[in-house]
């Protein structure tokens, strides 16, 4: 099976954060090189989604597919009434 090809990354984190990484490794019985590849990952994911959706958004307004400011802050005050209405759409 070939070998991933990687990189070696250097970054300073506070002590309280390496420490952190330190326990969960132990508790984990992952290295903490295991422990930083998983949660960056788990962040790229997170932040690709976000552009993703941010993207979608900006086409959404682009194309008028929007809803009116008004018909949301009326829905959002009827929430704690005891008919709120619909959400709009």
């Amino acid at each position: 099976m070939p070998h991933a090809t990687t990189k070696v990354f250097t970054a300073h984190v506070p002590l309280a954060l390496a420490e952190k990484v330190d326990q969960v490794a132990a508790r984990l019985e992952r290295s903490r090189g295991w422990i930083v590849k998983q949660a960056l990952s788990a962040w790229i994911d997170r932040e690709e989604e976000r552009s993703r959706l941010t993207r979608e958004a900006l086409d959404d307004v682009d194309t008028g597919r929007v809803i009116d400011h008004q018909a949301v802050h009326a829905w959002a005050d009827s929430l704690s009434t005891p008919n709120p209405l619909p959400a709009p759409r």
